[in-house]
């Protein structure tokens, strides 16, 4: 793959050469494709999988700029 790179104007300098876009363009294949609970087997795992999407609201451990010292 070959990536583009654009030259734009920046601030205090003339032109700079600046990264592209670096993905492949297309769509996924097959009928499944995105069906996420069709893929877990029970409830269990379905709540899992939600709650580690969602972790900013059901996680109780807190990452970098997230963490506090006292719980909301």
């Amino acid at each position: 793959m070959e990536y583009k790179i654009l030259e734009k104007s920046a601030p205090g300098r003339d032109k700079v050469k600046v990264l592209g876009a670096t993905f492949e363009e297309g769509k996924p294949e097959g009928e499944a494709a995105g069906r996420w609970r069709h893929k877990l087997r029970n409830r269990d795992e379905k709540l899992k999988y939600l709650e580690t999407g969602e972790r900013y609201w059901y996680s109780k451990e807190w990452f970098g700029s997230e963490k506090r010292k006292n719980p909301a």
